[in-house]
């Protein structure tokens, strides 16, 4: 890869929706990425989508707790590498499958993903301001928002 220019033109989006996505594992390829030419990487995580084809609500706390290890991955990876995260918002598993997750349903777990992002973390504080934001009384993570 360093000998044929590939790094110099494109940067590698690292992709993982999962909720306990291994930390390690990630700052590894990050390592690899780097020792291949790669100056910059990319993540992918999810608001919404990626926990089931069939599924019509969103549980915000997986989408929450997968920031989350991306925010672990970022603090030990070398500062200057992370370019930027990608929140993807999957509506459909293909496109012979009915729509998931409809985009209304999911905007408190974008405003919480976001806020969690911006803050570098999630606590009383940010939730509440989610709340305040939003207009909401009562944001449910761990359950699904009623």
């Amino acid at each position: 890869l360093s000998e044929s220019g590939v790094p110099q033109l494109v940067q590698p989006m690292i992709w993982d929706y999962a909720a306990d996505l291994d930390v390690e594992g990630k700052v590894h390829l990050i390592e690899k990425y780097r020792r291949c030419g790669f100056s910059k990487v990319w993540f992918a995580s999810a608001f919404k989508g990626a926990t089931g084809v069939n599924q019509s609500l969103t549980l915000i706390g997986h989408h929450l707790k997968n920031h989350l290890q991306w925010l672990k991955v970022a603090s030990k990876s070398p500062a200057d590498v992370l370019e930027g995260i990608a929140l993807t918002g999957w509506q459909r598993y293909d496109h012979f499958s009915v729509l998931c997750e409809l985009l209304p349903v999911a905007i408190p777990s974008l405003a919480v993903c976001l806020q969690a992002l911006e803050n570098g973390g999630y606590s009383e504080k940010t939730k509440e301001n989610v709340e305040k934001l939003l207009g909401m009384s009562n944001l449910e993570t761990e359950t699904f928002m009623r």
